[in-house]
């Protein structure tokens, strides 16, 4: 009789757990930032299985087209990942103005405020083109890289404009003597601009600083189930000390994916036995002649191994067949 007891009040205390939120047990979720802002809206997760679902958006900007990402928005609503991720271009950033960068971050935040879930940010050329735009992000988002693990899943949110403040300051003002040009106010091609031959306009650059966070990160979680490697630009195809390949060198015994974005062209291919994806777009700028320049919502599926959909935003459709609005 007493085993049977003893049965019954477990039995009571496993259903508690599953039906009352203050004995449910609680999602793991880690970081090391301790003090100051931090580049995520929330902590608070809803419970879910062990095969959890995450979302991705990509570019904003470049251009981005009035409306898009507002939509996205109330399509993950409606599909409900756990949080969402990004992979930078979030404003169309490109000045020293305070006041500017003040009101697109405040319409972007307005926007992504009427996600359902936390959603985590992370930084593109448009988001940070120079050491005024730099020293904002860290007033506001904090960190520029960093990581965090969920459910036995590392992910790495790396700052592909991670340059030192002399050099960013260079291609700063490059590109702004390029802009002038793609603008008409100044006679020339875009390809005989400085800026259009700087390795750094398409693959980035990382520090030797950041490499050594990541690795160090890597030492601390030997036997994640998988790892996650975000980025805005494609550091993995910068071949020299300020690209991705010693890391890839640290992950190389570590199941992983990279996603980037940037080039507003989706694309995949095998690296190191690996997938390496590079994202459309969510509201930038499209190029009408790729027919893989297009807006969508990736969803990956944490089960064994992810399980990564790419959603085409044209197909995510309400119960009376249409797009959904904010």
């Amino acid at each position: 009789m007493k085993k049977y007891l003893l049965y019954v009040l477990a039995m009571q205390f496993v259903i508690g757990c599953k039906t009352n939120p203050e004995t449910a047990p609680k999602p793991q979720f880690e970081h090391d930032i301790t003090e100051g802002p931090t580049p995520w809206t929330s902590d608070v997760f809803e419970l879910e299985e062990e095969d959890f679902t995450f979302g991705i958006i990509s570019d904003l900007n470049g251009g981005e087209r009035e409306g898009v990402y507002s939509t996205a928005v109330a399509q993950l609503n409606r599909l409900e990942p756990t949080f969402v991720l990004s992979v930078g271009d979030l404003i169309d950033g490109g000045t020293e103005d305070v006041e500017q960068l003040t009101k697109e971050w405040d319409s972007f935040d307005e926007r992504t405020a009427k996600l359902n879930m936390p959603f985590f940010y992370l930084g593109g050329n448009h988001d940070l083109t120079n050491p005024t735009m730099r020293k904002f992000w860290k007033n506001r988002m904090g960190p520029r890289y960093y990581h965090f693990v969920y459910e036995n899943v590392l992910f790495l949110m790396l700052d592909s404009e991670d340059y030192e403040e002399e050099r960013m300051q260079e291609i700063y003002e490059a590109r702004a003597e390029a802009i002038k040009v793609l603008d008409g106010l100044v006679e020339g091609k875009f390809e005989d601009t400085e800026y259009f031959h700087m390795q750094e306009r398409r693959v980035g650059g990382m520090s030797s600083d950041q490499l050594g966070y990541f690795k160090n990160v890597l030492q601390r979680y030997p036997n994640v189930r998988w790892t996650f490697v975000l980025m805005h630009k494609p550091l993995w195809m910068r071949e020299d000390d300020k690209g991705l390949g010693a890391l890839e060198e640290a992950l190389a015994n570590h199941p992983y994916t990279v996603i980037n974005g940037h080039f507003h062209s989706f694309s995949h291919r095998k690296r190191n036995g690996r997938n390496y994806t590079i994202l459309g777009t969510t509201g930038g700028s499209q190029n009408p002649a790729d027919s893989l320049s297009f807006d969508h919502i990736t969803l990956v599926r944490m089960a064994k191994e992810p399980v990564i959909t790419h959603l085409k935003m044209e197909g995510i459709l309400d119960e009376t067949g249409q797009i959904p609005k904010e």
